[in-house]
């Protein structure tokens, strides 16, 4: 068998930018924040962890989503042109 060399091998781009993975980490960081708030809180019907914690976690996700989701356009199509 032969082997393959990585010299050959033609280095697809990322899927995700660096802007993608930017508003992840922030998103991750308010989904932790938001579960620490709700820990920290210690009572049943708080304030914090019945109003502000559900409502942090829940952006953080839908942030999450729209990270996921969102192309840099301009981007992809530089490095899809030839040269």
């Amino acid at each position: 068998m032969a082997k393959k060399n990585s010299k050959n091998i033609d280095k697809q781009p990322m899927f995700f930018s660096s802007f993608n993975y930017k508003i992840i980490g922030i998103a991750i960081f308010l989904i932790i924040t938001g579960f620490t708030a709700m820990y920290m809180e210690n009572e049943i019907d708080g304030f914090i962890s019945l109003f502000i914690s559900p409502i942090m976690v829940m952006s953080g996700y839908v942030i999450v989503i729209f990270a996921i989701l969102k192309h840099n356009r301009g981007e992809q199509e530089e490095s899809s042109q030839p040269s």
